[in-house]
């Protein structure tokens, strides 16, 4: 797995489509993911992971689990972070789609929605 800067789906999504673009010419999986980081413009960056693995969610679901000693010390990552980064609002979600539809790839199939616990989502 590589992983690089991927810069901010509200400032430069025709850059990300052409970077993903590009990385699928090269490697089997390649996926955007973003997180918040207050220092920076818009308060968002983003990441374009690529990797030779070519199983469905090769990088969007985390291999193993940070031990309780480690998970105490981190202060932002978890598994469920890790998992959430790669879903995008929908404005992003459609070209990078497309982008990814066009170089070959597999579409992405939207997780489904349930209700944890049985709450009711407001």
């Amino acid at each position: 797995v590589i992983c690089t800067q991927g810069e901010c789906m509200w400032l430069h999504l025709d850059l990300i489509t052409s970077v993903l673009t590009s990385c699928c010419d090269i490697f089997p999986t390649v996926e955007y993911a973003y997180t918040t980081i207050p220092t920076y413009p818009s308060g968002q960056i983003g990441f374009i992971l690529c990797s030779s693995d070519r199983r469905n969610n090769a990088v969007r679901l985390p291999e193993r689990q940070p031990s309780a000693e480690l998970q105490a010390q981190l202060r932002y990552y978890n598994p469920q972070i890790h998992k959430a980064s790669f879903v995008l609002p929908q404005f992003a979600a459609a070209p990078i789609e497309e982008a990814r539809r066009k170089a070959g790839l597999q579409a992405r199939q939207p997780e489904p929605v349930g209700r944890p616990n049985g709450c009711a989502i407001m």
